[in-house]
């Protein structure tokens, strides 16, 4: 391989895990976080079998550039390692192995879209332009059967059908993309439609909720605005350079 595609892949991955660092820190920020669990993930290789995983039991709020995994899920071995937590192996490594197309992986328990995933009708009718954001785009995953270690991987490997949001029923939800900062965009903004919608499901009083063709112009047009998905990532890279810089060592 040339030197040249050699540094070009290198940089490439460092890139990616600065990007993918500073998710980590700032969902922290955001408190979308929970513990020590919850996983983010991102494909290197084409077939996306090769992929970026955070660490078992690091916190969100301390993870470096520098400690993510370098993971393969073609490598069955992977699932026996200690610093590989089961479940990210099962449901990261399932998806990545079954989807290349779904290059980036943000799975959380986030407060608001895990209380929309435990309602009976899970539902998100398009009430503003957050919500509006995921009209027919969100994949729900009704059939939890405990914490990732059997079959739900290969439920959700089989649900995705292209769609950004996966709301993991019982569970939580993940954000699929094909880069680190539009799947970010998403995860943070399905959790403030998942806010708005649980806030005023709980008044008690009647939803207001737009018309289809609305909904589905308000979709096209947070489409035509996805550049802002890398802006808002840059941005947080810029206040954590100055608030905590060594997420990128």
């Amino acid at each position: 391989m040339p030197v040249t595609e050699l540094k070009s892949r290198s940089d490439a991955e460092r890139r990616a895990r600065e990007q993918l660092a500073a998710c980590f820190r700032w969902t922290a920020q955001l408190n979308m976080h929970e513990a020590v669990a919850n996983h983010f993930s991102y494909a290197l290789s084409e077939d996306g079998a090769e992929f970026l995983l955070n660490p078992c039991g690091r916190h969100f709020s301390r993870i470096r550039a520098s400690e993510l995994l370098r993971v393969d899920a073609r490598d069955p071995q992977s699932g026996e390692r200690d610093d590989i937590d089961p479940t990210a192996w099962c449901i990261h490594g399932a998806i990545h192995r079954a989807v290349p197309s779904a290059r980036c992986l943000m799975h959380v328990h986030s407060k608001y879209a895990t209380a929309l995933a435990c309602l009976a009708d899970p539902s998100m009718p398009p009430i503003d332009q957050n919500t509006a954001r995921f009209f027919e785009r969100i994949a729900v995953d009704s059939d939890f059967n405990g914490m990732g270690l059997d079959d739900e991987a290969e439920r959700l490997a089989g649900v995705l059908d292209g769609k950004p949001i996966v709301l993991m029923g019982n569970h939580g939800f993940m954000a699929v993309g094909e880069t680190i900062a539009q799947t970010f965009d998403d995860l943070y903004y399905f959790e403030r439609a998942c806010e708005t919608l649980i806030t005023a499901l709980s008044s008690g009083r009647e939803l207001k909720v737009l018309a289809d063709a609305v909904a589905r112009k308000t979709v096209q047009q947070w489409l035509d605005y996805s550049w802002s998905a890398d802006r808002h990532l840059d941005e947080i890279m810029a206040i954590l350079d100055q608030q905590s810089p060594d997420y990128r060592d």
